[in-house]
């Protein structure tokens, strides 16, 4: 790590990473998770944290490297590690939501996670995968080149990741607790983050603002990720392009903008070039809330692009930096712009022979309040429970074993193998929807795929209450996205717009407010897989299935056998 730090300014924090390069090799790494002292907006409270930092760790490994991570839980809750976006070969017990692919790891127990990064290059992340920890238990994953590549564009002088996150000033666990025990919505949070800082425009933050150096005429490389619990974020950096060459961990067909827009879970890889005035510039994120109505946060977080040919202020005065002009929180057509920006370097093999045509819509529900109820367990809009679902089933976790572990013992009774295809009702979806489709079935159901099979998924947004941008995470795999649109999908006209040539690979989509995506991929990798919205406030209500995907021939086709360390339920 190398830093530079201007000494006017020498109680500002200064995050600075260079490029690491190494030989394939293991990397071993301990995470105690546990509880620590944190002060944020002029609040000390006890946060969750790993290894007493926040956010935690950046690890950085080279494509080929493997990974070896003993997760110690010292705090009062359940955790669980989920390494966002990693392809998890094979090895889809390393790959960490709770009673999905693993039982949680009980306060004071431990588990190793094992797991090798094959074919992937750029920023992913890893977060806890349990509860509402994610808010403060999350990190940097950063995947250099093999020994010997190199980029695919010129090598930038130096790499920062800016984590953006969310900041409760209370418990986000009790945040989540009491949003369940009473049916509403769960308070939005009071600060946004970068690199676990909200910046000067809060109270109390003037000292601990995060500062990003950069030499005049230097191009560098912002890795941003989105590690906000609930809320899509635009981010700008005053007066500066920004030009994207990666997302996901797979490089795109750079492009240059003003400002990303990012759902949470996803990572964008930008190159700055310094080419202003020497100076101070601020790099600000935002909400995006595309949801009519709904609260959120409307604050606004900072770090500070400086230069370090800027001058030093007079004793005693402070040069307020530039300030970027931010897109309106509900503009969807700025969103929508950069979403559909991105492009794959070259041609990429889209399957074209589908075998499973599937059609899911996600969204919101509403729930009646259960007969004999208290009121105060009802305290969602007239009287019910808010509640979401995936084609009218809002999936429900189960807690004596986790999936992967019923399906490889051939457990009865802890999930159903008949997720549906495709909605049981067709109604419109972005219209106006009868109250009677309000109110989805709780379950516990997966969709089936033989190994090698291809899927074709239409993701539809509805209505159901408000529309809203559904970042859709589906884990084990990366996926082709075809196209995106507003309003009902529409095969007959809306499969011209497929993109068959080089659309882009990610593993988190955006699902535009009142809209579709599409999206495909090849099951090649056996398992129980996840796919959620990445809003934690949906996953908690239920907007989540799972795909289960069998094993093939031979054992570089079936998934290995579980660590004898795996945690038990």
């Amino acid at each position: 790590m190398g830093t530079y730090m201007c000494m006017c300014m020498s109680l500002l924090l200064l995050v600075l990473f260079t490029t690491a390069t190494a030989t394939a090799k293991v990397h071993y790494h301990d995470f105690v998770v546990q509880a620590t002292p944190v002060k944020r907006l002029c609040k000390a409270q006890s946060a969750i944290t790993v290894n007493g930092m926040y956010p935690g760790p950046t690890l950085e490994v080279n494509n080929g490297d493997t990974l070896v991570v003993n997760v110690v839980n010292r705090a009062q809750y359940n955790v669980t590690i989920h390494w966002h976006g990693v392809r998890q070969m094979r090895t889809g017990w390393a790959d960490g939501p709770e009673f999905v692919t693993q039982c949680p790891i009980r306060p004071g127990g431990s588990y190793t996670y094992r797991f090798t990064i094959q074919g992937q290059e750029g920023t992913l992340w890893w977060h806890a995968h349990s509860s509402w920890l994610r808010a403060t238990v999350y990190g940097a994953l950063i995947i250099h080149p093999k020994d010997g590549d190199s980029y695919p564009f010129p090598k930038p002088t130096r790499q920062t990741p800016l984590l953006l996150g969310e900041w409760w000033n209370s418990n986000p666990i009790d945040v989540v607790r009491q949003a369940t025990r009473t049916g509403a919505s769960p308070n939005v949070s009071d600060a946004y983050t970068i690199n676990g800082q909200p910046g000067d425009l809060y109270s109390c933050s003037d000292k601990d603002t995060v500062i990003v150096p950069v030499g005049s005429g230097e191009t560098n490389l912002l890795r941003v990720v989105n590690s906000a619990l609930n809320q899509q974020l635009f981010f700008k950096v005053a007066n500066h392009k920004l030009t994207v060459v990666g997302a996901d961990a797979s490089y795109v067909k750079p492009f240059t903008t003003s400002v990303l827009m990012l759902g949470p879970g996803q990572t964008t890889d930008v190159l700055i070039t310094a080419n202003q005035a020497p100076g101070r510039y601020y790099i600000a994120a935002r909400a995006y809330a595309s949801a009519q109505g709904a609260p959120f946060d409307n604050t606004t977080t900072t770090a500070i692009l400086e230069y370090k040919s800027a001058p030093c202020p007079a004793k005693g005065a402070k040069i307020k930096p530039v300030m970027p002009t931010m897109p309106a929180f509900n503009d969807t057509a700025t969103a929508s712009a950069f979403t559909t920006s991105f492009r794959s370097p070259r041609k990429v093999p889209v399957p074209t022979n589908i075998h499973h045509n599937l059609f899911f819509t996600v969204g919101l529900g509403l729930n009646n309040c259960p007969p004999g109820a208290s009121s105060s367990t009802c305290q969602g809009p007239n009287g019910t429970r808010f509640t979401a679902s995936m084609n009218n089933v809002s999936f429900q976790l189960p807690s004596s074993f986790s999936l992967l572990q019923a399906h490889q013992q051939g457990i009865p009774g802890v999930f159903t193998r008949d997720f549906p295809a495709a909605p049981p009702v067709r109604f419109d979806y972005t219209g106006n929807v009868s109250r009677s489709l309000w109110q989805p079935v709780a379950g516990t159901k997966v969709y089936p795929l033989k190994f090698g099979e291809s899927v074709q998924l239409v993701l539809q947004g509805t209505s159901i209450f408000t529309a809203e941008n559904h970042p859709i995470h589906l884990h084990g795999y990366d996926f082709y996205i075809l196209a995106e649109g507003f309003g009902n999908f529409n095969p007959s006209r809306d499969t011209a717009k497929f993109n068959l040539v080089d659309p882009p690979l990610r593993n988190t989509a955006s699902v535009p407010v009142g809209g579709w995506t599409v999206i495909r991929f090849v099951a090649d990798n056996p398992g129980v897989w996840l796919m959620h919205c990445h809003l934690d406030v949906h996953i908690t209500w239920g907007l989540a299935m799972a795909f289960l995907v069998e094993n093939g021939v031979g054992e570089l086709q079936t998934l290995e056998a579980p660590p004898a360390d795996l945690p038990l339920c």
